[in-house]
């Protein structure tokens, strides 16, 4: 499957769970004929609990719900949370779901990272939220800050072909799909012109980063890149300081009060290259940052669950929709702007790593690392991802009823 661009689409930004879990709740609680949803996380707290009487709202009046969590993700749901919504008819997948090694999760590589819900044919949501109370500013001083997007309009079936197809046995599906969808009018008019991009271990490996260099390469003002686990390639890298170089205002928003502080000690020893090529590197200091979000001049911009870093570069299943509008685009800069002028420390000289021998010795064998990662993922152990279907429980009322209609009948077993 191949995306194109989509004219005329209606695009909402949604800012942390506060927004985007009414606006999905909403959109579920319409549905007619179909839901899916994809998430890499799905705790079973408020939040998750929520979810849960959605959909089990939309499964009793006949909506056909299908749910793809990563088994990395979300290995804790309860079989009593799961199986209620499987005896209403939701058919419940993880992916890659792997047993715990010595009491440790081992499935690290090569996950589920999407989070996509897909409501009938007018609606769909992209983005970086999962379903948990973190993603809610009331969740205190760790609560993360996160965006999705809220979509109407042809890009919709892109996004629902590009599910459908990725059911699996879903061979004649996809032959009917193809046939009843070649030409759809636009029932939902709007401005934006929109792209689904996704990134997979078979033929989009690099999509995603792809529109992010062209993206780089065509600045000619400002580039604004928000995004919570920064180590990307050198390429990406590369192209970041050859847009500030050439005059355009590059802005980059990282975590300054990281969820893993791992990510602060990584994305700080890329400060010195980028900062001296004339990039300005922004921590977001109020609370851990989760996005994953960029914009281009006055029109281009980006929201989906891709982080620029090894992972989602070049492992990880990952979506973004890519947008033309100027409208949505000023909406995002204003956000970002914002956050910058409020909550952001800009990095200076005496936040940087010190010049010395050792630091200049990680500096090169990070740069190493991030110039070859690409071909050095191919050594890693490659395997086919198990999608793991969860039955419906056994009815126990129905096999008694079984049982003594079989005894009254005379008949035995």
């Amino acid at each position: 499957m191949k995306c194109d661009w989509r004219e005329g689409n209606r695009i909402q930004l949604l800012e942390n769970g506060d927004q985007f879990y009414p606006a999905v709740h909403a959109a579920i609680d319409e549905a007619k004929s179909r839901v899916i949803l994809e998430s890499f996380i799905w705790f079973e707290d408020e939040v998750g609990k929520q979810l849960h009487a959605v959909l089990l709202r939309a499964a009793r009046r006949g909506v056909k719900i299908d749910v793809l969590l990563d088994g990395y993700g979300s290995p804790d749901l309860s079989d009593a949370f799961v199986n209620e919504l499987t005896s209403a008819g939701v058919i419940f997948r993880y992916y890659d779901p792997r047993p715990r090694t010595m009491g440790m999760r081992t499935n690290v590589f090569r996950r589920m990272h999407r989070k996509i819900v897909v409501i009938d044919t007018d609606v769909a949501f992209v983005g970086g939220i999962n379903y948990s109370d973190e993603h809610m500013s009331s969740y205190g001083p760790q609560a993360k800050q996160d965006y999705a997007i809220r979509i109407e309009g042809p890009v919709v079936l892109d996004i629902l072909q590009f599910e459908v197809e990725n059911l699996p046995g879903n061979a004649s599906v996809r032959r009917w799909w193809r046939r009843r969808h070649r030409a759809v009018e636009n029932r939902t008019p709007g401005e934006a012109q929109a792209l689904f991009v996704w990134r997979d271990n078979e033929e989009h490996r690099d999509d995603i980063e792809r529109h992010y260099l062209k993206m780089l390469a065509n600045a000619r003002k400002e580039v604004i890149i928000a995004n919570a686990y920064f180590f990307p390639g050198y390429r990406l890298l590369h192209a970041m300081r050859n847009a500030a170089r050439r005059g355009v205002k590059v802005k980059l928003i990282v975590q300054g009060e990281p969820d893993m502080p791992i990510v602060k000690v990584g994305a700080r020893l890329l400060y010195n290259y980028l900062i001296k090529g004339g990039v300005d590197v922004y921590e977001y200091c109020r609370r851990p940052l989760h996005g994953k979000v960029a914009l281009m001049d006055d029109h281009w911009a980006t929201v989906g669950s891709s982080n620029l870093d090894p992972l989602s570069l070049s492992l990880n299943l990952e979506a973004n929709l890519i947008i033309h509008d100027r409208q949505f685009n000023q909406t995002l800069r204003e956000n970002l702007d914002a956050i910058i002028s409020k909550d952001c420390k800009l990095v200076d000289e005496t936040m940087m790593p010190r010049r010395t021998w050792w630091n200049l010795g990680k500096s090169l064998v990070v740069f190493h690392f991030l110039r070859h990662f690409p071909a050095l993922v191919g050594w890693l152990p490659a395997h086919t991802p198990l999608l793991a279907e969860v039955d419906p429980p056994v009815q126990p009322e129905l096999e008694t009823q079984d049982r003594v209609d079989t005894e009254n009948s005379g008949v035995k077993s």
